[in-house]
């Protein structure tokens, strides 16, 4: 479908959650210890950067009629996402409690147990058919497919939906012990990667998890070998490999010379880069920007504290080179 027809270049489906940042480390929390609600979880943290991007977006959610469902969905209309196609469900919403950090080790407590999210289904997925099958892209994750057994299903659905319509797939592992194990997490993946124009993920946390390797080349292979067209294996705060089946690239990651909290960075990653693929980018220049995007968002606390905007995102990712990653 021709950009110009497509009622959004790009479609999130997937799970929104209260935030709840702690001024400290969560084993150092004690009686008193400030915090702050903000609104997150990786549907969000991807939908604003895709919009961000400059991409036509939607969130194809599920949220709770609490107290807070107003102010999340308004926090999601303010960062350019439509948020009209988001159902509404008489359960509370999923939150989490996480303390700051600028390397991406962070520790998390959630609360996600009968959440509205977890309701997600295929009697969603459904409902939303005519826009997935219209869609330039679709981003969704491995976090959304272990929230319940129906959520899974809608994530393998939606996949297979945009998959047919010749529409791009964005594809995140993004493998959480406490909430699936590994048997699971690998099942999925292994249904979802063959439909996957890109798989981001991350080594060597997902990596040893999914694919049995800590080194990122390999695990870049083993992902490819599933299914996948392309793979992006973030190494840590400094180093991206891309591994589009012609060539294996290594890009640098600009560093942030004040870092705030890398909550949301890859989040942020996957919605830039998704987004300029729709629009035109090739993979390389489409990565480029999102590794800056993804250096630029640590800058704010909470995973849509710093939405960076595209014109400085861009500059930014006029200084990325990427090189050959030598061979192993």
């Amino acid at each position: 479908m021709a950009a110009a027809s497509r009622p959004y270049d790009v479609l999130v489906l997937g799970e929104v959650l209260v935030e709840i940042q702690a001024g400290t480390a969560l084993r150092a929390a004690a009686d008193g210890t400030d915090a702050r609600i903000s609104f997150s979880g990786d549907a969000l943290n991807a939908a604003a950067a895709a919009a961000a991007a400059g991409a036509r977006t939607a969130l194809l959610a599920v949220v709770g009629d609490d107290e807070l469902g107003g102010p999340l969905l308004r926090r999601a209309a303010e960062l350019g996402i439509d948020v009209s196609h988001v159902h509404r469900a008489p359960r509370p919403n999923g939150a989490y409690l996480v303390g700051a950090d600028t390397e991406g080790d962070r520790e998390f407590v959630y609360w996600r147990t009968r959440s509205a999210g977890s309701t997600l289904s295929p009697a969603h997925t459904g409902a939303w058919r005519d826009l997935l099958s219209g869609a330039g892209a679709l981003i969704t994750s491995g976090i959304t497919g272990a929230l319940s057994p129906s959520a899974r299903e809608a994530v393998l659905d939606a996949a297979r939906t945009v998959h047919a319509a010749g529409g791009h797939l964005t594809y995140d592992p993004n493998h959480r012990p406490r909430l699936t194990g590994r048997d699971a997490a690998r099942e999925l993946l292994a249904r979802i990667a063959p439909m996957t124009g890109l798989l981001k993920t991350s080594c060597p946390a997902d990596a040893l998890a999914l694919v049995d390797t800590a080194d990122p080349r390999a695990a870049a292979a083993r992902y490819r070998a599933l299914g996948a067209r392309a793979v992006a294996v973030t190494c840590g705060s400094g180093r991206l490999l891309l591994d589009d089946g012609a060539r294996v690239a290594r890009f640098p990651v600009p560093p942030n010379p004040a870092p705030i909290d890398a909550t949301g960075a890859g989040d942020c990653f996957t919605g830039t880069v998704t987004a300029r693929i729709v629009l035109g980018d090739t993979l390389a220049r489409a990565v480029a920007h999102g590794v800056a995007a993804a250096s630029l968002s640590v800058s704010g606390r909470g995973g849509t504290g710093c939405v960076p905007a595209f014109a400085d995102t861009a500059a930014l990712a006029a200084t990325v080179r990427p090189g050959t990653e030598p061979d192993p």
